[in-house]
């Protein structure tokens, strides 16, 4: 019976190796065993690199893995002194760019509110997306229209695409009345319905609908309309 032949990195076919689907796809489309193993570069014999990450992942647990010290990982099968430099180094640079990283946490209305001191002023209406991860850290901010606000103006899809590319956990909806009245509109109401039903079938959260105005602001769920 003839062995099974393990297959190497070469063997793949380029779109499933990990360094040219970096360059293809983006690093966020790659899993962290591929990640890994574009910092290994390669395995060892009878295992190709990715098996090796795969394995060092499985032996690590996540929380463990960026806090490993040299003599941690010298010594585990297929790595070796250069390797074990390059991991733990990669790991040591990535924490000290993220230290002094400021976390913009948006907790309640006022603090929308506060943060949109520039539109508050606007003779026309913005309607602007927060998008946040899991732990309401924003990700990014996104003006989806200007001008009077209708269900025509604002679409879930203009809405929703920027959360799925960016991999939002949830949104909170905010815009400006250039009149002064923070009241909600039947249109506005019916444009936070319309986007809190798309996000549930997204599985990204619609966390509040936030009206401003230059001396105030009224909050969807602190009103229970949400």
């Amino acid at each position: 019976m003839q062995a099974k032949v393990k297959k190497t990195i070469k063997d793949l076919p380029k779109v499933e190796r990990p360094r040219e689907k970096l360059m293809q796809y983006g690093p966020e489309k790659l899993s962290n065993s591929e990640l890994l193993a574009i910092l290994l570069r390669s395995g060892k014999k009878g295992e190709n690199v990715i098996e090796l990450a795969n394995k060092i992942l499985k032996r690590f647990s996540k929380d463990e893995l960026p806090n490993l010290t040299f003599n941690d990982l010298k010594n585990y099968s297929g790595l070796g002194p250069a390797k074990a430099c390059e991991i733990i180094a990669c790991f040591e640079l990535g924490k000290r760019l993220l230290k002094d990283k400021k976390a913009e946490i948006y907790l309640t209305p006022r603090e929308i509110w506060e943060e949109l001191k520039d539109l508050r002023d606007h003779k026309k209406e913005h309607f602007v997306i927060f998008y946040l991860d899991s732990r309401n850290q924003e990700i990014k901010r996104e003006i989806i229209s200007v001008g009077s606000l209708n269900a025509n103006l604002v679409h879930p899809r203009e809405v929703f695409e920027p959360a799925v590319r960016n991999l939002a956990a949830q949104i909170i909806l905010a815009h400006n009345h250039p009149s002064g009245d923070p009241e909600p509109s039947e249109d506005d109401l019916e444009i936070t319905k319309r986007l809190a039903e798309a996000g549930k079938i997204l599985g990204i959260e619609v966390i509040d609908h936030i009206i401003i105005t230059k001396t105030g602001f009224i909050s969807f769920k602190e009103r229970s309309l949400l």
